[in-house]
């Protein structure tokens, strides 16, 4: 029995990156040698374990042979016969099929060590096109390693390519393309992974709702073209935010209206802190950027919208939205996140238990409460226009 340490951990380290999970392969080995040593099986498809100290994944080395149309269909064959090379093989890209001994000897059958020098994402062998899923994971790691120069090679786009010909992405699950998105958007330049996408004609397949937003392919947009919109307000989110939910709210405000959002999150089935931000970007956008003109009314109406007294933070994380899709100065404070964080905070200091002493009941509670949150808001300055 042998072990390895593969995949992501050893890219990671020699590209001087944090290691955060390590996976392991176990060449030699079988079932029931695993559970002996107290490892505790969680595949059902394939043979994987659970360390019973690391808490680290263990897997028997494997082969696959494609079965079936889409990511599912294949079948499994791992026993102690299966050679690391022959486990590797099966892997999607040279820089994630590279292997390293006990001993910090790496094992390097496809050329992935030179890869990463050259800031390449190739695939192992012709067998990439079997998976769909490759295609969603090629484009984020393009994202997720942008800013170290990595770029798809032409071969690779070119399998990507067919593989959307070939109908084989339209086998991809929303919950998948989704997963893929979701990780993407934490990735250095998240942009990149709709590019990639798009390039290879991917991007209408899957996630056709943001390939219109983009507009029209080439999508490459490096040399002096400027990218589409949603793109630049992507980019300028990454420098504003790193939580998720406010760079997908940044991409899909340009729809300009909440149906397109909600139509996108339904049939990803996104989280609700996504749905929620984007469907109130798209919708508010305009009215949140125009805040610092606002009159009392109309402001009090929009926080009121916006369920900003009951969920504080939302405004805030709005403005970061719409301040990635306007064109101001990263570097100084918004003018209508203040305006807007202020009128909160003064407006929310009205409570409906201040008017408990004054008799009033029902609805006239409310409009007694809305009257005194506009006088607050009239009392404020109006600051000047950005």
């Amino acid at each position: 029995m042998d072990t390895y340490l593969v995949g992501g951990a050893v890219r990671d380290r020699l590209l001087g990156l944090t290691v955060r999970e390590r996976d392991w392969v176990v060449v030699g080995a079988t079932t029931e040698e695993m559970l002996a040593a107290g490892y505790r099986q969680v595949g059902r498809d394939f043979p994987v374990f659970i360390h019973p100290e690391s808490g680290d994944e263990y897997a028997l080395a494997r082969t696959e042979r494609k079965s079936a149309p889409g990511y599912r269909g294949f079948v499994v064959h791992a026993s102690p016969e299966v050679t690391l090379e022959e486990d590797l093989r099966r892997r999607d890209l040279t820089i994630n099929a590279i292997a390293q001994a006990a001993d910090g000897t790496l094992i390097d059958p496809f050329g992935g060590t030179e890869d990463l020098r050259l800031g390449r994402l190739h695939h192992v062998s012709p067998a990439f096109v079997e998976d769909p899923v490759r295609v969603l994971r090629c484009a984020r790691f393009a994202a997720q390693f942008a800013r170290q120069g990595f770029r798809v090679s032409h071969a690779t786009q070119e399998l990507m390519h067919q593989m959307v010909a070939d109908g084989e992405v339209d086998a991809l699950t929303p919950e998948r393309v989704w997963a893929e998105l979701a990780r993407a958007l934490v990735s250095a330049i998240p942009g990149r992974f709709f590019e990639v996408l798009q390039r290879c004609d991917a991007l209408a397949r899957v996630l056709p709702e943001i390939d219109t937003l983009l507009g029209p392919s080439p999508a490459s947009h490096d040399g002096d073209e400027a990218p589409p919109r949603a793109l630049r307000a992507l980019a300028r989110a990454v420098e504003l935010s790193d939580r998720p939910e406010i760079r997908f709210a940044a991409l899909v405000l340009g729809f300009g209206q909440a149906d397109p959002v909600e139509s996108l999150c339904d049939r990803l089935r996104t989280p609700n802190a996504f749905r929620d931000l984007g469907r109130l970007a798209a919708r508010y956008h305009l009215a949140i950027r125009d805040a610092t003109n606002l009159a009392p009314e109309p402001l009090l109406k929009l926080l009121e919208e916006l369920d900003a007294f009951r969920r504080p933070g939302r405004v805030a994380d709005l403005a970061l939205a719409v301040q990635a899709d306007d064109d101001s100065d990263l570097a100084t404070p918004y003018p209508p996140a203040e305006r807007l964080a202020t009128a909160q905070a003064t407006a929310a200091a009205v409570a409906a238990s201040d008017l408990a002493a004054t008799g009033l009941r029902g609805a006239a509670i409310g409009a007694e409460l809305h009257a005194r949150r506009i006088a607050t808001l009239a009392a404020l300055p109006r600051p000047d226009k950005p």
